[in-house]
């Protein structure tokens, strides 16, 4: 501030000595509000908040919540009561998607393992002193069998969502000579009902758009011979 009054002080000095001053009241004026421009700007430079960079943990969570894994058909379940281990148990989902507990059937596929606890949780919350469950799973893997015109036909585990043409390559893949890929039968058991489905798998190898289909536990998978003529 004292640089800036010196400087106002001498400026307005040389215009009574300058005849020609008034031309240059113009200029001094712009002059004037540029440094007290200049001035506001340092001092709001010098008066901004200092923001500390804080690690981003929002990729973390969303992870965190997509690797949770989902309960289905033919997983194995231990349930584990900390405070009352009479109750503890181990259960495989069933086909229809529900285990067997003490007080009656629960719904356990297409749950997760904390979904699951909680349920079971609410159920038994007046019979437990420690208010905790534990569901942890011991076996993912599920069977499907695969026969016909095969190389290997047989039963075939998985521990992941398999698709009717990834089983048939785990079962050696076609018999190309006669199968007939065209007609592929899928036999699924669901309770006292039984479905049947048939694909087209020469569409996907020959490169072909087409819906994978994906098996559920103990599907039975039939290829089928092509006809010929003798």
């Amino acid at each position: 501030m004292k640089i800036d009054a010196v400087l106002k002080s001498n400026v307005f000095t040389y215009l009574r000595l300058d005849p020609l001053g008034h031309r240059l009241r113009g200029m001094i004026g712009l002059v004037a509000f540029l440094l007290a421009a200049a001035a506001i700007l340092t001092g709001c430079q010098s008066e901004a908040p200092q923001f500390t960079h804080l690690p981003d943990t929002a990729g973390i969570t969303a992870t965190t919540n997509e690797n949770e894994v989902t309960l289905r058909e033919g997983d194995v379940v231990k349930i584990t009561f900390p405070g009352a281990p009479a109750l503890d148990t181990t259960q495989q989902v069933r086909r229809d998607g529900q285990i067997s507990l003490s007080g009656g059937e629960m719904q356990a596929a297409g749950l997760t393992t904390s979904q699951l606890e909680r349920q079971i949780l609410k159920r038994y919350s007046d019979q437990l002193v420690s208010k905790q469950v534990i569901v942890a799973i011991e076996s993912a893997s599920f069977p499907v069998f695969v026969t016909g015109a095969v190389l290997r036909p047989g039963k075939i585990l998985s521990d992941r969502p398999i698709t009717v043409l990834e089983a048939i390559m785990e079962a050696g893949g076609f018999d190309y000579s006669k199968a007939n890929l065209k007609s592929v039968r899928i036999v699924r058991h669901e309770g006292n009902e039984v479905r049947n489905f048939k694909v087209n798998l020469k569409l996907p190898l020959e490169g072909k758009r087409s819906e994978p289909f994906y098996l559920k536990p103990s599907d039975i998978v039939f290829v089928p011979e092509r006809f010929t003529w003798f």
